[in-house]
């Protein structure tokens, strides 16, 4: 038998179609329900599926008001609130592509961006670090635009191009993903694959707005549905969650490993008589985070398995709790193979986890990098670049990466954009980077660097900090006489964790 696992084809996306009139589409039947809460220290603000909807078709009409034209890229550098989604969104309706990006990244990585991609506009918050461009809308302009009547849904073919996201790749080079309009549709897979999801739940994601896990996740999703979606304000402290789970009645919880990691360091039994179960993605949840869930929630911990190119499509879900060190199953629709030498391997074999060409919520492609477009691919088969192993009742066991990239805190890096980065500063003569754990279930990012003189760590800390996005800074540097390299000479990044002494 081999690693073949094909749920049968999923149901074709409509024509014509638009993302946003899609999420948005149950605004007409429950204008007054509240499709969004955030949760602040003592208020919340509500907003309802009609007010959303309003504010989003309007945001659209000023877009375009303002001379943007369907096809156009916007960059987008907002901030932790509201006006995130709303933005995204209100592009989407009007048939612009927007491209979120972490708020996180300096003005150098973004000047890199606006050169790669020559975006038509910047969507900014002032208080996010951004290169300059000549046509940039600021926060109080977006929210000026709520208020105006709204735009018509842009419909058309599913397979164009809605939105692209980044991620960072082996090369080291940070990519735009590009995805059609159908990757909204073939989220529907994860309602019952993943979440368990209806249009009663109210789901609290404890990610910020502008992140594309809480934007997927926490929000379209549950609006897709007709369900609530809550998030908590900015400022609010991880320590505050199971409180705000408890007080606003959340029957879902979605987080990062990380986050549950801090939740229950307090080591208390949390009273949650509301919540079903919690979802997590990001990072491998390790044995030991689910157990200590299960122990101070009494509630399910259910893991996903994805990436930017195509979301979650491996999990567990209610029903089908994932055995052992199993990520879950392949969801419904989807066709997963595990391949070695561009082939299925034979079933409880290792090899690369890959999606086939057909599934629905996979991505166009890398945005102007059609090379690293193809060399993805194997016949009719996207290479993942996870190793896994599949066994006979369809579950699939997660092995590491099949090359460096390194997680820390849910973040995939590459350590060549780290390593690319600090390799710049005058007085490091090799730099290596890898990711090192330094508790259990606790990883951070280690740089290793050889110089012929003794470097002043936290000037090295600056100089980072001014090329690197917080998630991607090392948080600790170690210097070698030299770095470990194999016989031609390369240099051994698996070999560094073991030279960290902490």
């Amino acid at each position: 038998m081999l690693s073949l696992f094909d749920h049968g084809p999923f149901a074709p996306c409509p024509a014509p179609f638009n993302l946003a009139d899609y999420v948005l589409a149950k605004a007409c039947n429950q204008p007054d329900k509240p499709a969004l809460e955030v949760l602040g220290h003592k208020d919340s603000t509500v907003w309802t599926f009609g007010q959303l909807e309003a504010a989003v078709r309007g945001t659209g009409t000023g877009l375009l008001q303002a001379g943007l034209k369907p096809g156009d890229l916007l960059l987008m550098r907002l901030g932790n609130t509201v006006e995130f989604p709303i933005a995204y969104l209100g592009a989407i309706a009007a048939g612009l592509v927007p491209i979120p990006t972490s708020p996180q990244l300096t003005e150098f990585e973004t000047a890199k961006i606006i050169d790669d991609l020559q975006p038509a506009a910047v969507l900014r918050d002032p208080a996010v670090a951004c290169a300059e461009h000549a046509k940039t809308f600021h926060l109080d302009a977006l929210q000026a635009m709520q208020s105006l009547p709204p735009c018509a849904y842009d419909l058309g073919d599913p397979e164009r191009l809605a939105y692209a996201v980044f991620t960072s790749g082996t090369s080291g080079k940070a990519r735009a993903v590009g995805h059609a309009h159908r990757a909204i549709w073939a989220r529907q897979m994860m309602f019952s694959g993943w979440y368990g999801l209806t249009p009663d739940d109210r789901l609290l994601h404890a990610g910020a707005f502008n992140w594309t896990f809480t934007l997927g996740t926490g929000l379209m999703d549950p609006w897709s549905i007709g369900a609530t979606a809550l998030i908590p304000a900015e400022g609010t402290e991880l320590s505050d969650l199971p409180q705000l789970l408890r007080k606003h009645r959340a029957s879902l919880f979605a987080a990062a490993p990380g986050v549950y990691r801090r939740i229950l360091k307090s080591k208390h039994r949390f009273d949650l008589p509301d919540l079903r179960h919690g979802l997590c993605a990001g990072e491998k949840l390790s044995d030991h985070l689910h157990e200590a869930w299960k122990q101070a929630s009494g509630t399910e911990l259910y893991e996903a398995y994805g990436m930017s190119e195509c979301s979650t499509f491996i999990s567990s879900c209610p029903g089908a709790a994932a055995r052992g060190k199993s990520l879950g199953r392949p969801q419904e629709g989807r066709r997963i193979a595990i391949l070695r030498d561009g082939a299925p391997a034979p079933m409880g074999e290792e090899g690369t986890i890959a999606i086939h060409k057909s599934d629905p919520g996979l991505m166009l492609g890398y945005l102007n990098a059609p090379e690293d477009t193809l060399s993805r691919m194997r016949g009719d088969w996207f290479l993942t670049g996870d190793q896994g192993v599949m066994h006979d009742n369809g579950e699939i066991s997660y092995l590491g990466r099949d090359d460096d990239m390194m997680n820390a805190g849910g973040f995939r890096v590459s350590p060549i954009e780290v390593e690319t980065a600090l390799s710049a500063h005058p007085a490091i003569s090799q730099v290596g980077c890898a990711a090192v754990e330094v508790k259990e279930d606790t990883y951070i990012i280690v740089a290793f660097f050889s110089s012929p003189e003794t470097v002043n760590i936290p000037e090295l800390q600056a100089f980072a900090s001014s090329r690197l996005a917080g998630y991607k800074q090392p948080r600790a540097f170690v210097q070698l006489e030299s770095l470990p390299t194999g016989a031609n000479g390369k240099l051994l990044r698996r070999a560094l964790p073991a030279l960290f002494k902490g």
